[in-house]
């Protein structure tokens, strides 16, 4: 391989993953790039993340396609180096005489002296280095960090005074801009969700900032009574949903015609993974109790009628009594570990991070809240809102998907009142909530409606024994029947 050309390899994204999705190119070959600049966009079975650069130069080759499945290590984009010919389509095949140079920005907007002057404030400042690093990667340069990244809309313009422009071609971003909207890039789940419900992205105007087409355009859209269903033309940045080219083959074990074949990858395949994972290895028991949560109800009215924007949810209540439970019952806030030797340990930890269950468009995934043994309920309130919205945008990093040491389900929300939860490997425990209903209770001898839910706790049985189990499971339940005084305590 000659010297000029820079391999850049896909790197591990965090907390040892090994493949990753490759969703959308932000780049085509002969597009000029800097140090950090976006180059694509890959989904993990943590997030959605963007892969920068750490190298300048011409984009020479791109090794994948939107849609398919990447291992780390091998070979993500090549890059000439500056100055160097190697791998330029300019270089090898010259424009015809008399054709006049194309614009290589694909929005359709005319490129403003304004516009490159700040492109041009943007490669001065990468000629310096840049402080965004990759695991396992460098970039060069000196700078001390700190500059926050531009926009795609900025890194896309290139300086009309190079001096052999790539040639007309392709955009390798296609459906990612809309035409005549220089900043209109839309996410890979804003165009899952139209292409799933047979939207045309060209017909949305974008309400985000320069056209910008969001969520809610889509939603809007989505709902428009007597809107015609216009399906969006496919292209290379947008992978299908399911396999279609089975459709309509008889299935040799069922004599049934197949519908669809939908790949099994990114979330869907690491909840699968950890699921069977924790089926084969952990021999759960599972303990379960109804719990009165009348007072724990009244109590929250009660703190809504003096601060009604500043109560905290129930689950954020529960989440404090399941913090301190923990505390006392440290066994169920470990890990079991089997060394390479063959012996076993249980490791315990000086903390607790809490994670809980998030239903999103990208599947079930469970963000944490570190250090959540510290927090009062008010500040567990706010944490679990600002997780719970980054995990739905695919924004949340892999440290907050993947550190929890307990796991707070609040299936509830769903409609049911208990479940045989599997365990979040490689935690040992998970306690669930269900739905709060009004059932027929005795209170003081006498029958009474009251507000009822039922909880229900999984664990390890190599970890504790059923005495450990159900005492953290009837102090989290006392604490729900008498919150006033389990938060005096705590």
């Amino acid at each position: 391989m000659s010297s000029d050309m820079q391999v850049f390899k896909l790197p591990d994204l965090g907390e040892g993953l090994t493949e990753a999705e490759l969703v959308n190119w932000l780049v085509a070959v002969g597009d000029e790039i800097v140090v950090d600049q976006p180059i694509a966009e890959v989904e993990t079975a943590k997030s959605m993340v963007e892969v920068p650069s750490p190298y300048a130069g011409t984009v020479a080759e791109l090794h994948g396609e939107a849609g398919q499945t990447l291992d780390v290590g091998k070979p993500l984009i090549s890059i000439a180096r500056a100055g160097s010919s190697a791998g330029s389509p300019a270089a090898a095949a010259p424009a015809p005489a008399g054709s006049v140079n194309p614009s290589p920005v694909s929005s359709g907007l005319d490129v403003s002296s304004a516009v490159e002057a700040a492109a041009e404030t943007y490669r001065t400042e990468e000629k310096a280095g840049s402080g965004n690093v990759l695991i396992g990667y460098g970039t060069p340069g000196g700078a001390t960090g700190g500059r926050t990244r531009p926009r795609k809309a900025s890194v896309a313009v290139v300086d009309s005074r190079v001096a052999e422009p790539a040639p007309v071609m392709e955009p390798a971003v296609a459906g990612t801009r809309i035409p005549g909207k220089l900043s209109a890039v839309i996410s890979p789940l804003v165009r899952k969700m139209a292409r799933d419900h047979g939207v045309s992205l060209d017909a949305i105007e974008g309400s985000g900032a320069s056209g910008l087409i969001m969520r809610k355009d889509v939603e809007a859209a989505i709902s428009a009574p007597e809107a015609p269903a216009a399906v969006e033309a496919p292209s290379v940045s947008s992978a299908p949903a399911s396999a279609p080219a089975d459709a309509g083959a008889v299935d040799g074990r069922t004599g049934l015609a197949v519908s669809a074949r939908t790949p099994v990858r990114g979330v869907r395949k690491a909840v699968a993974a950890n699921m069977t994972k924790s089926r084969s290895e952990i021999p759960e028991a599972t303990v379960w109790v109804d719990v009165d949560a009348t007072a724990l109800l009244e109590m929250r009215a009660e703190l809504k009628k003096r601060a009604p924007h500043d109560t905290p949810g129930l689950l954020a209540f529960i989440a404090r009594f399941v913090t301190a439970g923990l505390k006392k019952y440290p066994a169920l806030n470990t890990r079991f570990e089997t060394i390479a030797d063959g012996s076993q340990e249980i490791v315990g930890f000086d903390g607790i991070n809490l994670g809980f269950a998030a239903q999103t468009d990208r599947g079930l995934v469970v963000p944490s809240v570190r250090n959540a043994h510290g927090m009062s309920a008010r500040e567990l309130d706010a944490e679990i809102r600002r997780l719970t919205a980054v995990a739905r945008d695919g924004k949340a990093t892999p440290a907050e998907l993947g550190s929890g040491t307990f796991t707070l389900n609040n299936y509830g929300v769903f409609g049911v009142d208990g479940s045989a939860a599997i365990i979040n490997y490689p935690e040992v425990a998970m306690l669930g909530v269900g739905r709060i209903i009004d059932k027929p209770w005795v209170v003081n001898g006498e029958l009474a409606v009251r507000k009822v839910t039922e909880l229900t706790l999984a664990f390890d049985h190599r970890v504790c024994d059923g005495e450990t189990a159900a005492g953290f499971l009837r102090y989290v339940a006392d604490a729900i029947e008498n919150p006033g005084g389990a938060l005096a305590d705590m």
